[in-house]
């Protein structure tokens, strides 16, 4: 039902601001662009509904048309299969889109807000207004999620955006700019492909809002960068996410459950389980059943796998090598280093000094620890900086409201993992080192926009109390009125 008015504006977009040249080559073009797009979103095109729902239409066409190519990309990068691509990414990206557009209108409702008795007879409301100018930068593991949903959230909530892909997923960088660039005028959306150059030119320059997807070191730079002119930040970050396996668990739905979600992408996802904390009176049951599951999903020979996603190069193939060490692999540990593959690997650790504990993993390892019970297990959480995701395995209610209850992270599941991303009904985000700001659905939607306060009066009544000169009575009256 969009069509007619999707050209119209595609037409008005065109008219208001010329073309810009594709290739980016110096620092200049990249100011030509922050320019031209401050000049398009100072010509208020992007307050409409209708111009915001149009964007949404386009974007969710040019996913599905592009749909061919994005798999080839997947495959080529990180040898994703074409059902992981889809279930992973353009599935859950196509569905966010959808959500977008199924309650854009409720969300761009003033939202009306009480008013006290000593401001009657006003009326108070709070409406969103657009950011501006904003800055995605994205990560290589989840490609088109980490790219578009943001996206998603900046063109809902009215904003004109520039969306740096890593280059380390070169051809799926190369897939979203030819995606976006067929779709939408570069002064709406521009993508920049390059490497730490062009971030740095990037970060150098004022937003009105970065969105940054990444690890911690780099997300204490874009916070600085951002620091220096007062721009708001959402900081996608990791850690280390604990994995709590109670004994009370079902330790079958438990090992189902955390295979499915630490090797997913090769473990290269922010949200896995980085290592589990189990309770010494399952730990050795739990072990066995982890193996099995391994096996049921993978076969004895993983690395002959046609689905088993590849490491993203040969720094990060390298550097999980240095966590298997000798005698710590309890199953597993198999790897091709000119594939970059690595197999399905668990590895027993004792605290925080092994190899596999002392930073993220972000790889198909997964370390296992044993602890006396859950008690311990809240101990050795809390000594550690607050993590991006929690999971917790138990059938005893009273040990879940205690784990929730005084452990701070991003966001979790009980019995399961992963899957609060999912809900875009939920904020998704970090707390301190794992990250700050959050976004999804109508989180995305407000964390791109501002929330303006607005008080409505009107000049048929206009109560003389507050006009000075002031009296013993107005003093009564305001201690009344303000208490």
């Amino acid at each position: 039902m969009f069509d007619v008015p999707t050209k119209a504006l595609e037409s008005t977009v065109v008219s208001v601001i010329p073309t810009l040249p594709q290739s980016i080559v110096d620092t200049q073009e990249v100011l030509n662009i922050m320019r031209r797009q401050d000049q398009f979103f100072a010509s208020g095109m992007t307050l409409s509904e209708e111009f915001r729902r149009a964007q949404l239409f386009k974007l969710r066409k040019a996913v599905e048309k592009h749909e061919g190519n994005l798999i080839q990309a997947f495959a080529k990068d990180l040898r994703k299969s074409a059902t992981e691509a889809y279930f992973a990414e353009i599935g859950v990206t196509l569905a966010e889109i959808r959500h977008a557009l199924q309650h854009l209108r409720g969300w761009m409702k003033p939202e009306r807000s009480a008013t006290p008795m000593a401001l009657a007879p006003a009326r108070s409301e709070i409406r969103r207004e657009p950011l501006g100018r904003c800055l995605i930068l994205s990560p290589w593991n989840y490609p088109l999620l980490l790219n578009i949903t943001p996206l998603v959230a900046a063109l809902a909530a009215g904003n004109v955006v520039v969306l740096k892909p890593s280059e380390l997923a070169p051809a799926m960088s190369a897939a979203i700019r030819e995606m976006l660039q067929d779709t939408f005028p570069p002064e709406l959306v521009t993508v920049l492909e390059g490497g730490v150059e062009m971030s740095r030119m990037l970060l150098a320059e004022r937003w009105d809002l970065i969105c940054f997807t990444g690890g911690t070191e780099v997300g204490r730079s874009v916070a600085q960068a951002a620091a220096k002119h007062l721009t708001p930040c959402i900081l996608e970050l990791g850690g280390k996410s604990p994995c709590l396996v109670s004994r009370t668990a079902d330790l079958s739905v438990a090992a189902r459950r955390i295979v499915w979600g630490k090797f997913l992408n090769a473990g290269q996802t922010c949200l896995a389980p980085d290592y589990i904390l189990a309770d010494e009176s399952i730990h050795d049951a739990l072990v066995a059943t982890l193996r099995e599951e391994i096996l049921l999903r993978f076969g004895s020979e993983p690395l002959n796998h046609a689905q088993l996603p590849r490491i993203i190069n040969q720094r990060h193939f390298l550097r999980l090598q240095k966590m298997l060490t000798p005698g710590s692999v309890i199953h597993g540990g198999r790897s091709d280093a000119e594939a970059l593959l690595i197999e399905p690997t668990l590895v027993a650790a004792e605290d925080r000094s092994a190899a596999a504990m002392r930073e993220e993993i972000f790889g198909p390892i997964l370390p296992i620890l044993k602890v006396k019970n859950m008690a311990d297990a809240k101990t050795f959480v809390k000594a550690g900086e607050k993590p991006l995701a929690l999971y917790l395995f138990t059938a005893d209610r009273s040990e879940q409201e205690d784990i929730l209850g005084s452990i701070s992270f991003g966001g979790g599941c009980i019995n399961d993992v992963l899957v609060h991303a999912g809900n875009r009904g939920l904020p998704f985000g970090g707390v301190g080192e794992s990250g700050m700001g959050a976004y999804h659905g109508r989180h995305g939607f407000e964390a791109f926009s501002h929330r303006k306060a607005i008080v409505r009066n009107n000049t048929l009544i206009d109560v003389p109390l507050r006009y000075g000169p002031w009296g013993r009575f107005k003093d009564k009256a305001f201690r009344l009125f303000l208490n």
